[in-house]
């Protein structure tokens, strides 16, 4: 029988022998995209009077649309969706949106008013 722990301490004197390390590590926390040219707009034509901004242009798998959608959403703050290849953020942040995406490494232009 094996003695009793009473400390932190003993616990941290215990040597495990055979685990293996994970052959699988953990991926980064920000995913990594292509750099692209992007264009932002905004709009409130179809929506009730309520502007968002949409960002188009974005060429890739609608896996990696979604997840950078995610990221600006999150960095932002608000809500939005991902609709026939364009990614829709709830408001106007379109100058927000712009500066993240150049630090990300994407080329955007800004697109009327």
């Amino acid at each position: 029988m094996s003695k009793k722990l009473n400390s932190l301490e003993e616990l941290a004197k215990i040597k495990f022998e055979n685990l293996a390390p994970d052959p699988d590590p953990l991926p980064d926390a920000e995913p990594e995209f292509q750099a692209q040219d992007l264009e932002a707009h905004f709009s409130n034509k179809g929506r009730a009077g309520k502007t968002v901004t949409l960002i188009k242009g974005f060429e890739g798998s609608t896996e990696d649309l979604k997840a950078l959608a995610k990221s600006l959403k999150q960095a932002v703050g608000v809500g939005g969706s991902v609709k026939d290849g364009e990614i829709i953020i709830q408001g106007n942040y379109r100058e927000q949106l712009i500066q993240i995406l150049t630090e990300m490494g994407h080329g955007v232009k800004r697109i009327g008013g």
